[in-house]
């Protein structure tokens, strides 16, 4: 009984051995790859945007949850804008101020150019009386030689003269007053202007401020995170939400720096994702790493994992993309295979159909 126990079972293991042996043969037919074609592991990704928000404030609403798909435009989340509204309403009124204050400028300047106008009457006026004084004057020093004035005559028309003299001066004097007080009117119009334009700049850019605080998509994407929620209190940039651009989505993988070396950039590569073996995703190599480095954890075997290894990324069509943005999900693992030779030949398992 023992020795029969024996023989069956070694016959049983060799069976096994066999079994296993053709299949692990098999495998290896399935995976092995043709020379010009090389393949690695790695996970589907795409490009992350941040929604975040310009200024500081509390978040009002959010509009999308995780998962969501969105379109570019679509409004996602709106902060609250009380206190713009009041800014906005301040720097408004601090306009009609402003506006107000040029049209008294302007007044103003009215004013100092009728005052100019009366000093200009007034120095001719002086300049009048000034001329008749020097008449009168010179007929009492010609008369004074033949004793027909007094002399207190002629002390009285030079004291005349002499006022009419300083009359003149003073009468000038309030001339340039005058126009140097138009100068100074016409300044403050300038100044009440630049006023107005500054309410104005400061009104734009509160509006501008309100419009940002209604965060949309600036592309067609799925929701990744909700990083905050409503109620919160942001600083300037802070982030409200993480989308997945699916317009750009790629699979990154590593080669070692004999295959690696070969590829360029454009040559055409295979996606096989573990989810749906049974398509053939078509892409084209966009990034081939230009400093080596260590391979990732996800790689298997420790003596890999010891290689220096490139990056490489496998850039899908956005037109495919497009045309199944709905069914893109970012994290699924998968192998990527690229040709480095032209001439190589796809094995039959990678030739085709390709996804369309």
């Amino acid at each position: 009984m023992t020795k029969g126990w024996a023989r069956w079972l070694t016959i049983a293991l060799l069976i096994a051995m066999a079994v296993s042996g053709y299949f692990m043969w098999q495998a290896a037919g399935r995976n092995s790859l043709p020379d010009g074609i090389a393949g690695g592991n790695g996970r589907i990704e795409a490009v992350e945007i941040d929604i975040s928000t310009k200024t500081a404030g509390r978040i009002k609403d959010i509009l999308v949850n995780e998962g969501d798909f969105v379109r570019a435009g679509q409004v996602l989340a709106r902060m609250d804008t009380e206190q713009l509204e009041a800014q906005r309403r301040q720097a408004q009124a601090q306009l009609q101020r402003a506006i107000i204050g040029v049209d008294t400028a302007k007044s103003l300047v009215i004013q100092r150019e009728a005052e100019r106008t009366a000093a200009v009457a007034v120095v001719a006026q002086r300049m009048a009386q000034l001329d008749a004084t020097e008449r009168k004057l010179a007929r009492s020093e010609q008369l004074i030689k033949t004793n027909s004035v007094s002399q207190q005559v002629l002390d009285d028309d030079r004291a005349t003269h002499e006022g009419a003299k300083a009359a003149v001066g003073a009468a000038r004097a309030q001339l340039a007053a005058s126009e140097a007080a138009i100068s100074a009117a016409k300044a403050q119009v300038v100044d009440a202007g630049a006023s107005v334009d500054a309410a104005r700049a400061s009104i734009e850019s509160i509006a501008a401020d309100i419009n940002d605080s209604t965060l949309t998509s600036p592309r067609d994407g799925r929701v990744q995170y909700r990083v905050a929620q409503p109620g919160e209190v942001l600083s300037n940039g802070g982030r409200v939400l993480n989308l997945v651009d699916l317009s750009d989505v790629y699979m990154t993988f590593f080669l070692p720096t004999a295959q690696a070396g070969r590829i360029s950039i454009g040559a055409d590569a295979r996606i096989v994702l573990d989810a749906v073996p049974q398509y053939l995703i078509p892409a084209k190599v966009s990034y081939v790493a230009d400093v080596a480095q260590f391979t990732p954890k996800t790689v298997e075997t420790e003596e890999e994992r010891q290689k220096l290894m490139f990056r490489i990324k496998a850039q899908i069509s956005p037109d495919l993309l497009r045309k199944y943005i709905l069914q893109v999900k970012t994290g699924l693992p998968g192998m990527a295979y690229v040709r480095f030779d032209s001439k190589a030949e796809w094995p039959a398992r990678l030739a085709g159909p390709l996804a369309q």
